[in-house]
């Protein structure tokens, strides 16, 4: 019987794609690829969700990586605008409400960098968790496996009473490998179906 609730923020609390920002800013092809290289593909965007460098040691380097390719304006425009992407998905957290009031407990496992992490600590619904792992602070990222173990032996959560929701197949697929029941994330409609077939019915 399941009872904790395990979330991702980005694309599943949140809203993330990147691709789409980049896509309405720039309506390129070659600058979109070549952007979205230089600052979400980069190894320092990775570093800011391992919690390894600071937003200012990041944005300067993607500036000089962006310089190199000839994209200062793009990558700028990116570094300036891109945390607007993270409105908040209003369908989501409705259904977190219901498990919450179902008796639920529900818990975050984030890969995200310090600076936002905060911000959404800010937001009127982080109260609904109970607890949770972000990457930066144990510089770990999903799909690593050390991550979840670590979000397992902290919460003290039993695998086979868990469910984890998120939008990116490898990170479902690594909770499955563990033991933890995976749900792949791609709108509230296939995510209540999913609960439905793991037994919560959401009204």
């Amino acid at each position: 019987m399941y009872k904790n609730i395990i979330f991702d923020f980005g694309g599943v609390v949140v809203d993330f794609a990147p691709k789409d920002f980049l896509m309405d800013h720039f309506m390129n092809r070659r600058a979109e690829e070549e952007t979205y290289e230089l600052v979400f593909g980069s190894q320092e965007w990775q570093d800011l969700d391992r919690g390894t460098i600071t937003r200012e040691a990041a944005n300067r380097q993607m500036l000089e990586h962006a310089s190199e390719a000839g994209r200062i304006f793009e990558v700028q425009t990116c570094i300036d605008e891109w945390a607007t992407m993270l409105r908040t998905k209003k369908t989501t957290v409705q259904i977190m409400r219901k498990l919450k009031a179902a008796g639920y407990r529900l818990y975050y496992l984030t890969n995200i960098p310090t600076d936002i992490m905060d911000e959404l600590r800010q937001r009127e619904w982080f109260s609904l968790f109970d607890g949770g792992i972000a990457s930066c602070d144990v510089h770990l990222c999903k799909p690593e496996p050390e991550i979840f173990t670590t979000l397992m032996q902290t919460c003290r959560l039993a695998y086979d009473e868990s469910i984890f929701v998120d939008d990116n197949k490898a990170n479902a697929q690594a909770a499955y490998n563990l033991g933890i029941t995976g749900i792949l994330y791609k709108n509230p409609k296939s995510f209540t179906r999913a609960l439905g077939a793991c037994g919560i019915e959401i009204e």
